[in-house]
């Protein structure tokens, strides 16, 4: 987590945007970072989705009393965390939850069966590029394309088995905190905080 990444968030929060969205190249803990940091100043998070490349994460106002006595505190204790210097200290469950629910909404971006389909598809250019590459005739291309495909099926396998549990885990971690699975107007599976509904608007800001 850069502290531009900070400035640029907070200040956009202090001009009270109904939504703030930040397309960013960092990490997962980065990100998990950002939106921890938003919710100590009356913002949460809402939403990460993958963009060229890039993670877009979407925060929106808070307006729960709590969230807005939050906010008012922490503006008073750390006057400079728009400039990205004096900020909250972390909190690892916090983060820990922000994680689950981050990995879980960019997971169930696209359906299972839609996720296969662009694997395989990807799958079969890269052995057909690779066999054209590599192999002299019709037949040793054949071969290293089919000795590469199977190579990725079996280590995307793996990788299958371990998300899946990943995702097991998170579903678990949500649950026992009081998340509740609706569906969205995508058809994506979400985890809505305690409360039954995602933060919506207001400014947590206005004097």
């Amino acid at each position: 987590m850069r502290k531009k990444h900070v400035r640029k968030m907070l200040r956009q929060m202090e001009s009270g945007e109904e939504t703030v969205e930040l397309t960013l190249m960092t990490t997962m803990g980065g990100l998990t970072r950002l939106a921890f940091l938003a919710e100590q100043f009356g913002y949460a998070y809402a939403d990460l989705n993958e963009a060229g490349g890039k993670m877009a994460l979407r925060l929106v106002p808070d307006p729960s009393p709590q969230a807005r006595a939050r906010a008012a505190e922490n503006r008073a204790r750390y006057p400079r965390a728009a400039d990205g210097r004096s900020l909250p200290p972390l909190v690892p469950e916090a983060i820990e939850i922000l994680k689950a629910r981050m990995v879980l909404d960019l997971d169930r971006k696209y359906s299972p069966r839609q996720q296969l389909v662009f694997i395989v598809v990807l799958l079969i250019l890269a052995a057909v590029d690779l066999g054209g590459d590599f192999g002299e005739g019709t037949i040793d291309a054949l071969t290293i394309g089919g000795v590469f495909l199977l190579a990725m099926a079996a280590l995307l396998s793996v990788m299958f088995v371990i998300t899946r549990r990943l995702n097991v885990t998170y579903t678990a971690r949500l649950e026992a905190a009081g998340f509740t699975p609706v569906t969205d107007e995508n058809g994506r599976k979400r985890y809505l905080p305690p409360g039954g509904h995602l933060p919506g608007h207001g400014n947590p800001f206005a004097t």
